[in-house]
C-alpha cells in the first residue's frame, strides 16, 4: 500500500512513525516532512493550498491513501477532492472542517444542539465589541473565529484588554482569520483534551490528554500551538470521561442531522467545570503535540485504524492501549510564539533517543543536502517519553532534553508536573 501523508509537523512524523511501523509494511509519502519523517518516508513537495493539484499528484503516483494532518487543506476541501476521485481519506470534508475552520460555526451549532459550551456571542465590529462587553465584563474570552495556528485567543482579565484583543484581530492581525471575532464567557476548571475516531457513525475516543497552550514555565506567557502535553490524564475520573465521550457522539450526530457526513478525527477541547465538561474548541484533526503521546501509546495497527475510519466500517476495530504514561516537552526557537530566526545546527538527537522509552519527533526540522539537520520552525522538536509512572516519564524526557542542543533552545521546565501530582506521585 502506498500512502501520502499530508503535512509537516511533529504530528505528521508521529503519524508517519506510526504508520511504516505497520505489520501491513506501507510505502509512505510525506508532503512536506521534515528532517524526522525523511529517514522514514520519502518527503515529497506538494502545496497543500491546491486540492487539484494534490488529487492530481496522488493519480499519477498511485497513492491508496491519503491521511491529512494540519487543518488548512481539510479546510480549503481536500478531503472532498479526493473522495470525489475515489481515493480513500483520512480527514473530514471542507463542511466538517469548518467546526474549526470557523469557531462562530462550531459556536451556534453547540447552541442549536443543546452541546454543553459557554456563553458567547459572534461580534463583527469594534462597536459591537465595546457594546457587549460594557455588558458582559471580565474576566472573558476573545478568539479569532478562523483559523490562526492556535494563537488567536486571548483570555482577557480586563475589559480594555478584552476590546483591544477584539480590536487588534479586526484591524487584520491575524488577517482574514481575523474579520469575525467570538467572544467567550470566562469559564473554570482543569483543561483537557479528548479526540476520536469517528466515521459519521462509529465514535472510538483515545486517551485524555492535557496541552500546555502557554509559552512558559507556571502557565505564563503568551498562547502557543502547544508548549508540551501528557496522557492520559489523572484528573478525569470515569464519569467525566462518559460525559465527554457522549458530547463528542452528540456532535457527530448533530452534524449529520445538519447534513454533514464527518469523518477522521474529531477533536474535543474541553473544560471540566463544577457542572459538569463543556467544549471549548473543537479541532477537525489530530492535535499537535497531542498525537505525540497518545499514538506511541496505541497499541492497535493504526493504519488498520485508518482505513476503517476512511472506508466507513470503524465498527469492525477495538482500539488497545498500553497501560503506561507518556510525557512530551517540546523544544521551540528562541522568540517563539513571536519571530525568531531559523537555520540553527541542532545536534544530541542521538544520543537522546538512546534513552529507555524516549522518541524524537521533529516539527520544524530540516535537513540540509550535505546532511546537516537545523531547524526550521518556531517549535522544533518534541521530546517524548513513555514509563510506567509520569516520575519516570518526566525525568526520562527531561534527562532527554539535555542531550539535545541548538541555539536559543527554549522549553517548559513543568511539562507533566500537573499528572505527577494529580497522580499522587509527588
Amino acid at each position: 500500500m502506498r500512502i501520502l501523508v499530508l503535512g509537516g509537523g511533529g504530528r505528521e512524523h508521529a503519524i508517519v512513525t506510526s504508520l511504516v511501523a505497520s505489520e501491513h509494511a506501507p510505502e509512505v509519502f510525506c508532503s512536506p516532512g521534515n528532517g524526522g519523517t525523511a529517514a522514514l518516508a520519502t518527503n515529497v513537495s506538494i502545496t497543500d493550498a491546491d486540492p487539484a493539484y494534490i488529487a492530481e499528484w496522488v493519480e499519477v503516483n498511485k497513492i491508496d491513501l491519503v491521511v491529512i494532518g494540519p487543518e488548512a487543506p481539510l479546510v480549503v476541501g481536500t478531503a472532498d477532492m479526493l473522495a470525489f476521485d475515489g481515493v480513500p481519506v483520512f480527514g473530514p470534508k471542507a463542511a466538517g472542517a469548518h467546526i474549526e475552520g470557523s469557531k462562530a460555526f462550531a459556536k451556534d451549532l453547540m447552541e442549536r444542539h443543546a452541546i454543553p459550551t459557554g456563553g458567547y456571542r459572534v461580534i463583527y465590529s469594534e462597536d459591537e465589541a465595546a457594546a457587549y462587553l460594557s455588558e458582559a465584563g471580565a474576566p472573558i474570552v476573545v478568539k479569532a473565529d478562523g483559523l490562526a495556528a492556535g494563537k488567536g485567543v486571548t483570555v482577557a482579565t480586563s475589559t480594555e484588554e478584552a476590546l483591544n484583543a477584539a480590536r487588534a484581530a479586526l484591524d487584520g492581525y491575524f488577517g482574514p482569520a481575523g474579520e469575525t471575532v467570538v467572544i467567550e464567557e470566562f469559564l473554570e476548571g482543569p483543561e483537557c483534551s479528548l479526540l476520536a475516531f469517528t466515521d459519521g457513525e462509529t465514535v472510538l475516543p483515545m486517551l485524555a490528554a492535557q496541552d500546555h497552550k502557554r509559552a512558559f514555565d507556571g502557565d505564563e506567557g503568551p498562547n502557543t500551538g502547544g508548549m508540551g502535553v501528557y496522557a492520559p490524564v489523572p484528573v478525569v475520573d470515569k464519569a467525566q470521561m462518559a460525559q465527554m465521550v457522549a458530547i463528542l457522539e452528540k456532535t457527530v450526530a448533530a452534524l449529520h442531522s445538519e447534513n454533514i457526513p464527518y469523518s477522521g478525527v474529531l477533536y474535543g477541547g474541553f473544560i471540566l467545570t463544577a457542572d459538569g465538561p463543556k467544549v471549548l474548541e473543537y479541532n477537525a484533526r489530530f492535535g499537535d503535540p497531542e498525537t505525540q503521546v497518545l499514538l506511541p501509546l496505541l497499541k492497535t495497527d493504526l493504519l488498520d485504524v485508518v482505513l476503517a475510519t476512511a472506508q466507513g466500517r470503524l465498527h469492525e476495530i477495538e482500539l488497545e492501549w498500553r497501560e503506561d504514561v507518556a510525557v512530551s516537552v517540546v523544544l521551540a526557537s528562541d522568540g517563539y510564539p513571536g519571530s525568531y530566526t531559523t537555520g540553527k545546527v541542532i545536534t544530541g538527537i542521538e544520543e537522546a533517543s538512546k534513552i529507555d522509552g524516549v522518541t524524537v519527533y521533529h516539527a520544524g526540522t530540516q535537513l540540509r543536502p550535505d546532511g546537516t539537520l537545523v531547524t526550521s520552525g518556531g517549535r522544533v522538536l518534541n521530546v517524548t517519553a513513555i514509563a510506567p509512572t509520569f516520575a519516570e516519564a518526566r525525568e526520562r524526557a527531561y534527562r532527554a532534553v539535555e542531550c539535545v542542543s541548538f541555539e536559543g533552545m527554549q522549553y517548559r521546565t513543568d511539562i507533566g508536573l500537573r499528572a505527577l501530582m494529580a497522580a499522587g506521585e509527588g
